[in-house]
């Protein structure tokens, strides 16, 4: 009998949906590596998938121990019904498709940031908001206004407070889950042009898939990862920026499969007899092993691929034209897989106010319990402590949390339309007031802060310096070093060198705009 591992170190496992990925859809088919336990036929089996719980539940007599037994066999029966998603290498033909799948279909190319769907979005908002302890205490308070031996005046005036809080978080979380959704419909309705065998098609960036062969142009995202078949560049390089991937702002160099390259028409791509081999999806952004083998009539070329003939989704094609074939989509692509599950975040100043809560929770009990000794204990004296405990139960101000909130929308509001610092974008809002407590700003680097551009000022040879104003003497030297038979051991000479060491030790690229002045480009601003 085959069953799947519950436990494993392997990372190609997946074991939690991944950010950008479309609920409703998923990986489909069967595979030898997918099969479930069914917990009557197969409970012999439990100790041997399970040896923690085996031993946490019959070894020792803790409360620990047996609370964390019982942990680890709920965590059990769970992998029992879970779904390993596995992935796989994949070799696929141009023109034709993937070839070899192991049996499984790819994901869709769906990006999908929200946090929450119709049906838990309610719930998941009311679980975080009642983890404070600010919230359960009104919550307790108000529920226990049902009961008439405490019951102190009317309901409305302890559930109004609360369910205004409430209402105001709902309309927070639910207007960011929209901003999100918003967002996403955006990127997954780009349109990219697709080549097909009777021609360019316009495509959504969400109907693409491994296999395809698409166009990307200059400034746009790409919409997968992608093999550079073809650049518009004659060298076939073309630059990509990768700040949105990793958060650098140099661009980095991709050069186009030479084979490819060299094709007369894009259109012969389709008619070649080609096969790209493709690696397990990975999460390393800084490296790929791939293969293309390609079989014509009179001979075969075999090669590999690197990282250097990759274009990573959510990357921006920053010169040229590129023609790309599709190898990974959805949640396989680096950018989801190196993209954490969305999570409520909580500001420093909310975790304040819920620990200032339960010092005034622990005041108010005290309170509560000197009046009713100071009335005498009776038969009853936790009615008068209970109900000691609601009238004083205004000392920890609802109002607060109200405040809070409002001025945290504010915030938000405010610092989406500033214009100090355009296009700047608010992607939680209930952080906002935590950018009032920075105060060291740590960077790897000057260029991450400033624009990141640097001038040739002076250089150094030997014990003379050039500079400034006499510069135009290192154009004087080079003239005379090419113009006149000099020694080779004379300064003109050595400076010539040098100068061509500059000029020629580098990968830095001229681009080319129609109607503007060429500038140019290189991996590194050091270039």
């Amino acid at each position: 009998m085959r069953y799947s591992r519950l436990a494993t170190n392997d990372d190609s496992l997946d074991e939690y949906t991944p950010l950008m990925l479309s609920d409703q859809q998923g990986v489909s088919g069967t595979s030898p590596q997918h099969h479930h336990l069914n917990t009557a036929d197969n409970a012999h089996l439990l100790p041997i998938l399970c040896p923690s719980v085996q031993s946490s539940v019959g070894g020792g007599s803790s409360f620990g121990s047996n609370r964390s037994g019982f942990f680890n066999m709920l965590q059990c029966f769970k992998g029992l019904f879970r779904r390993k998603r596995v992935r796989h290498a994949r070799t696929i033909r141009i023109g034709h498709g993937p070839v070899c799948t192991g049996g499984h279909s790819f994901p869709p190319n769906v990006i999908c940031n929200r946090k929450y769907n119709i049906f838990t979005f309610v719930p998941m908002v009311l679980f975080q908001q009642f983890k404070f302890f600010l919230n359960l205490y009104f919550l307790l308070m108000a529920c226990s206004q049902f009961f008439p031996p405490i019951q102190i005046g009317s309901p409305i005036t302890y559930w109004g407070p609360l369910g205004f809080v409430l209402l105001i978080t709902l309309i927070r979380e639910f207007t960011d889950d929209m901003v999100r959704l918003i967002r996403d419909k955006e990127v997954n309705s780009e349109k990219y042009e697709k080549i097909t065998s009777t021609g360019k098609i316009l495509v959504k960036s969400a109907e693409i898939q491994v296999g395809d062969l698409v166009v990307i142009e200059k400034d746009r995202r790409i919409p997968a990862d992608v093999v550079l078949l073809r650049t518009t560049e004659k060298s076939g390089a073309c630059f990509i920026r990768t700040d949105q991937l990793d958060g650098e702002t140099d661009w980095k160099l991709r050069v186009a499969v030479p084979y490819t390259q060299n094709l007369v028409d894009e259109r012969l791509i389709l008619d070649l007899n080609c096969e790209v081999y493709a690696e397990k999806p990975q999460k390393d952004i800084h490296a790929f092993v791939g293969t293309y083998r390609i079989n014509a009539e009179d001979c075969s070329h075999d090669g590999s691929l690197s990282v250097e003939n990759v274009l990573w989704a959510n990357t921006v094609l920053a010169s040229g034209t590129a023609i790309g074939l599709v190898v990974y989509t959805g949640r396989e692509t680096r950018s989801v897989m190196n993209t954490t599950l969305p999570d409520s975040k909580v500001g420093l100043i909310d975790r304040e106010v819920n620990n200032l809560t339960k010092i005034l929770f622990l005041f108010v009990v005290t309170l509560a319990s000197v009046m009713v000794v100071m009335k005498g204990l009776d038969t009853y004296w936790y009615r008068y402590l209970m109900r000691f405990v609601l009238l004083f139960s205004y000392i920890i101000p609802i109002s607060l949390r109200v405040n809070l909130d409002m001025a945290k929308l504010f915030y938000t509001w405010q610092i989406g339309r500033d214009k100090n610092i355009p296009e700047t974008v608010v992607r939680s809002s209930t952080i906002p007031e935590e950018l009032g407590r920075i105060a060291f700003l740590l960077s790897d680097k000057t260029g991450t802060l400033t624009r990141n551009e640097m001038r040739f000022k002076k250089i150094h040879l030997g014990s003379t310096s050039f500079g400034g104003e006499t510069f135009s003497d290192v154009r004087m030297h080079v003239e005379s070093a090419y113009g006149g038979k000099l020694a080779r051991n004379s300064f003109s000479v050595k400076l010539q060198t040098a100068v061509e060491a500059i000029a020629l030790c580098h990968n830095v690229t001229p681009i080319d705009e129609k109607g503007k002045a060429t500038f140019y480009q290189a991996a590194s601003p050091d270039e």
